[in-house]
C-alpha cells in the first residue's frame, strides 16, 4: 500500500476555495457579502485567511455560492458538483422508493417541460 499524501487543513484551503468560487460565480466581495447577510470585510477576511467563519457563516457562504462545505473546506473538488448533494429536492427524492421515484421524475418532466397546448 502506498503511503497516503498529506491532505493540507481546511484553514489553509478554505480562504482559496473561497475566492475561487466567488470568482467561478462572476462575483466581488460586496456582492457576496450580499448574498451571503455577511460584511464584505467579513469576507475579505476569509480571503486573507485573517479571520475563520463560524459553521453558520460557512453555510451561509456555501449558499450564496451554490457550492457545498465540503468543496470550500477542500473534502471535495468539483464546485459544479453541488446540485445533486445541496438540492433539497434531490436529496428528499433520493429517499423514495423506486415507484415514488418513478411518479416524482414524471412530475417534474411535466412542470419542466409543459405542452405548449396547456399554456
Amino acid at each position: 500500500m502506498l503511503p497516503s499524501r498529506p491532505t493540507p487543513a481546511p484553514s489553509t484551503i478554505f480562504p482559496e476555495r473561497l475566492k475561487a468560487a466567488r470568482n467561478l460565480r462572476g462575483l466581488n466581495q460586496d456582492q457576496l457579502a450580499e448574498r451571503s447577510g455577511l460584511k464584505s470585510s467579513a469576507i475579505s477576511h476569509f480571503e486573507t485567511a485573517n479571520r475563520k467563519p463560524s459553521f453558520d457563516n460557512l453555510r451561509r457562504l456555501a449558499d450564496a455560492l451554490g457550492v457545498t462545505t465540503d468543496y470550500l473546506l477542500g473534502r471535495a473538488d468539483d464546485p459544479e458538483g453541488y446540485a445533486a448533494t445541496s438540492d433539497p429536492l434531490y436529496r428528499d427524492v433520493q429517499r423514495l422508493n423506486k415507484k415514488n421515484r418513478d411518479l416524482a421524475s414524471q412530475i417534474i418532466r411535466s412542470l419542466a417541460f409543459p405542452s405548449e397546448d396547456e399554456g
